[in-house]
C-alpha cells in the first residue's frame, strides 16, 4: 500500500478507497471489520488484525465506547468498502498516543479498514421460537422494542446457576472465546433494581471470557436469536466482593436477560 507523504495531520481526514455495495452502516450498528494501522512518522505497519479470518474485529458505531476515528471510519459506509483514515494521535488513542505501538501524542496515524459485514443494528432484537421459562424464574415482559422488564418472585434466591431460552434462536451456534453480539439487561435479585443494560444506547460485544463467568456461560452453546435468561450467583458473578459502584453487594444474585444477536468465531 502507498502511504500518504504527510507526517501531521491537523484533523481526522477519511477516505473511501473501494466503494462497497452492501447495507449502509448507521449510529449504534455492530459491524465485523479487519483493520491495519500505520505509524505515519515511521510510514510502517504497527498493528493488523483480522485478515485471513484471523481474530476479526468486531466495532460498534458508538464513540463512548471505541476510538473516534475508528467510529469515524465506519459511519455511513457500506459493508465491503475499504476506508483510509488519516488521524491525529489524539484521536486515535487521547492525548497521550498510544506507547504499546510506538505512537506517540504527536504523531499521527493512518487506519486501512476493511468493512466485511454489518452483524447488528441498534433496532435489532431476538428473533427466535418463544418460550416458557421455568419454574422460579422471574417474569420477562418485553416493550415492542424488544427491552425487557424483568419482575423477580417472591422466592428465596437461587443458590446455583440457572440458565433458560425464552426464546429459541436457529442462527450460529456460540462458541467458547467468541466475540458476541447482543442487546442486554441486568437486574439484581435483591432489589429488582436494573443495574445495568445496552437498551437505549447501541449493541454490545464482548468475548464470553471477557465477563464475569455465569454471563458467558450463559452464552456458549446458545443460537444466534436466542433470548437467554440467567439467574447468577455471587461466585459466578462479582463475588463475595460485590460491585459497591453497581450497588451489588457479595451475596446477591443477579439476573440477566441477553438477546443474541450475531457471534463472531475466534478464528
Amino acid at each position: 500500500m502507498t502511504l500518504p507523504t504527510v507526517t501531521t495531520v491537523p484533523a481526522t481526514q477519511r477516505s473511501v478507497l473501494k466503494a462497497g455495495s452492501g447495507p449502509r452502516i448507521g449510529q449504534g450498528d455492530s459491524v465485523r471489520v479487519a483493520l491495519a494501522v500505520y505509524d505515519l512518522k515511521s510510514r510502517k505497519k504497527v498493528t493488523s488484525t483480522g485478515y485471513g479470518g484471523t481474530n476479526p474485529q468486531v466495532l460498534t458505531v458508538d464513540a463512548t465506547q471505541y476510538l473516534p476515528a475508528l467510529v469515524q471510519s465506519i459511519n455511513c459506509g457500506q459493508a465491503g468498502s475499504r476506508v483510509a483514515v488519516a488521524a491525529p494521535a489524539a484521536d486515535a488513542f487521547g492525548a497521550s498516543g498510544n506507547a504499546q505501538l510506538g505512537i506517540g501524542a504527536g504523531d499521527a496515524v493512518l487506519f486501512v479498514v476493511d468493512i466485511d459485514a454489518v452483524l447488528a443494528t441498534a433496532k435489532d432484537k431476538a428473533t427466535g421460537t418463544p418460550k416458557k421459562l421455568p419454574a422460579g424464574f422471574p417474569t420477562v415482559t418485553l416493550a415492542a422494542t424488544g427491552q425487557p422488564t424483568i419482575r423477580i418472585p417472591a422466592a428465596t434466591q437461587p443458590t446455583t446457576l440457572k440458565i433458560a431460552e425464552s426464546k429459541s434462536g436457529s442462527g450460529d451456534t456460540v462458541k467458547a472465546g467468541d466475540n458476541v453480539t447482543a442487546q442486554y439487561q441486568g437486574v439484581i435479585w435483591r432489589t429488582g433494581a436494573v443495574f445495568d443494560q445496552s437498551w437505549g444506547r447501541a449493541p454490545a460485544n464482548f468475548t464470553t471470557d471477557g465477563v464475569v463467568k455465569g454471563f458467558g456461560t450463559a452464552l456458549i452453546g446458545r443460537k444466534v436469536g436466542s433470548q437467554v435468561v440467567a439467574i447468577i450467583p455471587p461466585a459466578q458473578g462479582y463475588g463475595t466482593a460485590g460491585n459497591a459502584q453497581a450497588g451489588i453487594k457479595g451475596t446477591d444474585d443477579l439476573v440477566f436477560v441477553i438477546d443474541i444477536l450475531a457471534t463472531t468465531h475466534a478464528g
